[in-house]
């Protein structure tokens, strides 16, 4: 085998596998770093994340990592806690979210969600949003802040299925 013929063969290969990986974070998954503990007990600041918006349809409960450029350039990690036409009304002094008049059951969460910040509740999702809150809910600025408020469906980058490093928490997400 020739010289030419054995760069040839590894240029293709490089090309190959430079062209599959485009292809498998653009339409199937991506990773991307957790910033900061607004997570915490369930994401750690510092976990590398893998996500998906294939066939995505944001659901109660799924964790998704979202842009909201007018709050943060980096991408944001919360989970869903309501879509469009729920309604949310969260009790600051029981610390208790309830979604269409039934109390949230919130095991993932790190302390009762006894903070507040400036949007009035009760509130209701408009279309084609969803309300989001982190699971660290004494240090989230999250959907509670008009900063951040409703997120639109369109500005999710996709859903969080598993942490991949660091090594001690590898793992599925739920």
């Amino acid at each position: 085998m020739s010289v030419k013929s054995e760069i040839y063969d590894w240029l293709q290969c490089i090309v190959v596998a430079l062209v599959a990986s485009i292809l498998i974070f653009v339409f199937i998954g991506r990773v991307i770093g957790v910033i900061g503990p607004s997570m915490v007990p369930t994401l750690e600041d510092g976990d590398m994340v893998v996500m998906s918006n294939l066939f995505y349809d944001p659901k109660q409960d799924d964790i998704v990592v979202f842009t909201k450029f007018s709050y943060d350039s980096n991408p944001l990690v919360k989970r869903v806690i309501a879509v469009e036409n729920q309604t949310v009304d969260i009790n600051f002094v029981t610390g208790e979210v309830w979604v269409d008049g039934e109390l949230l059951d919130e095991p993932y969460i790190a302390d009762l969600t006894r903070r507040q910040y400036d949007i009035e509740f009760p509130v209701t999702v408009p279309p084609g949003s969803v309300f989001v809150m982190g699971d660290n809910r004494m240090v989230s600025y999250d959907s509670r802040a008009s900063a951040i408020g409703m997120v639109d469906e369109r500005c999710i980058l996709g859903k969080v299925y598993a942490v991949i490093a660091p090594l001690k928490n590898f793992g599925a997400v739920s």
